[in-house]
């Protein structure tokens, strides 16, 4: 029975760091943009090498015109 007298507090104590945890990854953003890691996720193997081509050559994947620093 002695061991109720730890576990409550420790369970509060865990299920408030959750709490927290998911308040910090709302106000930090991380649940803006859903559908922008699936379109991510979809694109084809062409697309992600072509552009891995792009950003080596000194090219900015978005916009060719601009070069990576």
């Amino acid at each position: 029975m002695t061991i109720v007298y730890l576990l409550i507090p420790l369970g509060a104590v865990l299920m408030i760091a959750a709490a927290a945890a998911l308040f910090w990854a709302i106000d930090s953003g991380q649940y803006d943009d859903l559908e922008g890691a699936e379109q991510v996720a979809l694109e084809s193997d062409e697309n992600v090498h072509s552009s891995t081509a792009t950003q080596r050559n000194g090219h900015h994947a978005a916009n060719p015109h601009v070069e990576n620093p």
